[in-house]
């Protein structure tokens, strides 16, 4: 959930893993103020909709009791009925209201489609039109790329590798390493260049190396040879140049840091150095030479983060034959590229990443398909439409009252917090006085009028705009950083926040029933929303964003005793963790979890105290022969409710900052006096912790 917003860090949301791009390479702000709505709104059919259930007393199972397991007392009868569903990889409450999100889209899209509007309209209509023209797709089959492939096969040398890579990124088509913009972490006000670590195919560096991991790595190299042969290599050659490029990336893995280290250091993205400097540390790839083909200014400094996975990437220019960096390339343009190709390259996109890594048992449709690539490539675009259509003005309303609510309790808790000095206290609460809440939607949308897109290719339209999003990024560095911008786009079942701006972000698409009724009572839609505000909150005082101060500047503001009380709270939730297995002999990583699992505790404890004071003196209503305190608590369970292939699960364990849901649906309940009494649960019961177990932080 906590999002940087260097767009070439891994970032996190409240559910899943971001992209290198940020939360959606589509977002971004328009240069001029302009209203929420700019045209009618489309009339939906809302009988084409899928409904999402929300919480039903009926769902309770009286055979897992709330005191053994409140995620199998509030969602295992569900889950048993809603088996995972053969098109995807996982399962729950927000992937429900993921599907009923794309179907708006699907909507939208399909009328943009017919009409001959301009702008956005136009946008979304080209992408969706040849998207879902598999006969134009497949009759083109690879051609579209033949000009790109052509110019890795004329590759003769380390220099004319370093050329192409200069060239490549100058059109948005980035490998080996990732660059873009971002705030300055010394002077957050201020945008600067990053360049990170990147070029892999497998998740994380672990999986070129674990002996657990052996499969996937079998699989990807069987992927590699695929695509290779698919794009004209014989066979043999294919299978012996994908035995190169597992050997080339895997180089590059021994030198990069791991999913863990990326998440619990943040330090690791900020290394400032002058161009000079740079060109020095990596004398065959010169970044005085990248910079001009990308067609900036020679900054005076920019972030080299990673030095040690730069200086072998550039080892790598001089002493890997050019021979494997020409299947490197060729292998990973095909496989950037195969989901927009024609059928048969979608395919093989989806036998690998999504059936082989994950579980995945059937490629999604293709109207799904095109409105993930809408969704990454233009994001915003789309999601202008989807506000019109969706969100009225009182859910904004309503939510931005939750947030005050919320913002006074967090106060008060830090008011009166017994482990801090009045000095750090000070500089908790001055960082709290400068949350911003964005809710909805931007208050001024992107201009797209420099992006053209026409009814001729698909990939065609997908690199233009790729490219257009490369150049606004960009065009960003060395200027002041516009705090207006979103990192998420409105459809999205999500929401983050963000250190560096210290904002708090949420998403028209996660304000909808029955994660956020305007209509509900206090109990479900603090148990849900809630919560989700609060653990936003929090992460501005987990163990990485309690590294930001008040202006969103890296800078520690913690007396060393009050850092070290910190660490000592924080480890016993590490250890909370880490004895949860997700798998048979496959244990949760509670380090690799501990900033998302902070600002669940803390979210849930906020939530709760803010309900209360909603309630104020009003008497307890029994719904259901429950109480208000037993519907918040289902009510947040509910929030966690889903299911994970086994694959997918194995992914995640290993490489995402947030640990499986029905963990996070136990864990922060577990540890609230309140959560006992409200079940009437007694010391000893799974879901009760006490003495030195139980963790007390904010």
């Amino acid at each position: 959930m906590a999002v940087l917003q260097i767009k070439p860090l891994a970032a996190g949301c409240l559910v899943g893993m971001l992209a290198l791009a940020g939360c959606d390479a589509g977002r971004q702000a328009a240069p001029e103020a302009q209203a929420a709505t700019t045209a009618p709104a489309f009339k939906l059919d809302e009988a084409k909709l899928p409904q999402v259930a929300g919480f039903l007393a009926s769902d309770l199972d009286p055979a897992h009791g709330a005191c053994a397991d409140l995620d199998a007392y509030v969602n295992g009868k569900w889950k048993a009925a809603n088996p995972i569903p053969s098109d995807r990889t996982d399962w729950g409450l927000y992937e429900a209201m993921s599907e009923r999100s794309l179907a708006v889209q699907h909507q939208l899209a399909a009328h943009a489609a017919t009409t001959s509007g301009a702008g956005v309209e136009k946008i979304i209509g080209d992408l969706w039109a040849t998207g879902m023209d598999a006969a134009k797709r497949n009759a083109q089959g690879i051609q579209p790329l033949q000009g790109r492939l052509a110019a890795v096969d004329a590759l003769t040398d380390g220099d004319s590798v370093a050329r192409f890579l200069r060239e490549s990124y100058a059109k948005g088509n980035g490998y080996v390493f990732g660059f873009g913009s971002s705030p300055d972490f010394k002077d957050s006000n201020v945008n600067i260049a990053y360049v990170t670590q990147g070029g892999l195919g497998l998740p994380d560096r672990g999986y070129y190396f674990d002996a657990d991991k052996k499969q996937a790595r079998e699989a990807y190299q069987a992927h590699v040879a695929r695509l290779l042969e698919m794009s004209g290599i014989a066979a043999a050659d294919a299978a012996k140049q994908a035995q190169d490029v597992l050997a080339f990336e895997t180089r590059l893995a021994k030198a990069s840091k791991s999913s863990e280290e990326l998440s619990r250091d943040t330090a690791l993205y900020y290394n400032p150095v002058s161009l000079a400097d740079a060109d020095k540390l990596t004398p065959h790839f010169a970044w005085s030479e990248f910079f001009a083909a990308q067609g900036l200014a020679a900054p005076k400094m920019f972030s080299l983060a990673m030095p040690a996975f730069q200086q072998e990437f550039d080892r790598m220019l001089g002493d890997v034959p050019v021979a494997t960096w020409k299947s490197y390339l060729r292998f990973q343009m095909l496989d950037a590229a195969a989901r927009y190709l024609s059928d048969d390259f979608a395919q093989q996109y989806f036998e690998f990443h999504n059936k082989a890594l994950n579980g995945q048992k059937q490629i999604q449709e293709p109207w799904k398909r095109v409105l993930g690539t809408i969704n990454r490539t233009t994001g915003e675009a789309m999601g202008q439409l989807y506000v019109q259509a969706t969100f009225p003005p009182e859910s904004k309303t309503k939510v931005l009252d939750m947030v005050q609510n919320m913002r006074d309790v967090l106060k008060t808790r830090l008011e009166n917090l017994d482990w801090m000095s009045a000095e750090t206290r000070q500089k908790a609460l001055a960082k709290w006085a400068t949350f911003t809440p964005k809710i909805g939607y931007p208050d001024k949308w992107r201009d797209w009028s420099g992006l053209a897109t026409s009814r001729d290719s698909y990939i065609g339209n997908v690199l233009a705009a790729n490219e257009f999003n490369y150049r606004w990024d960009l065009a960003k560095i060395g200027k002041p950083v516009d705090r207006s911008e979103w990192g998420m786009s409105p459809q999205t079942v999500n929401a983050y926040y963000n250190p560096q701006l210290n904002e708090v972000v949420f998403p028209a698409a996660i304000l909808q029933p029955p994660l956020f009724d305007p209509k509900a009572d206090d109990a479900l839609n603090y148990g849900n929303t809630g919560a989700t505000i609060g653990h936003e909150l929090m992460h501005g005082y987990d163990d990485q964003g309690s590294r930001f101060g008040p202006g969103g500047n890296f800078e520690n503001w913690w007396t060393a005793a009050d850092a070290k009380g910190f660490a000592e709270r924080s480890e016993k939730l590490v250890q909370q963790f880490n004895g949860y297995e997700a798998l048979p002999g496959m244990k949760v990583n509670g380090r690799l979890t501990l900033g998302e699992n902070i600002a669940d505790l803390g979210g849930i404890e906020i939530a709760y105290d803010a309900m209360k004071k909603a309630a104020g003196s009003t008497p307890d209503p029994m719904v259901e022969g429950m109480s208000r305190d037993q519907r918040f608590f289902a009510s947040y369970a509910l929030s966690w409710r889903g299911a994970m292939t086994p694959e997918s699960l194995k992914v995640l364990v290993a490489t995402n900052p947030h640990a499986p849901g029905n963990f996070r649906a136990i864990a922060p309940p577990s540890n609230m006096p309140e959560y006992a009494a409200a079940f009437q649960c007694k010391d000893g019961d799974p879901m009760v912790r006490v003495g030195d177990k139980r963790v007390v932080i904010w």
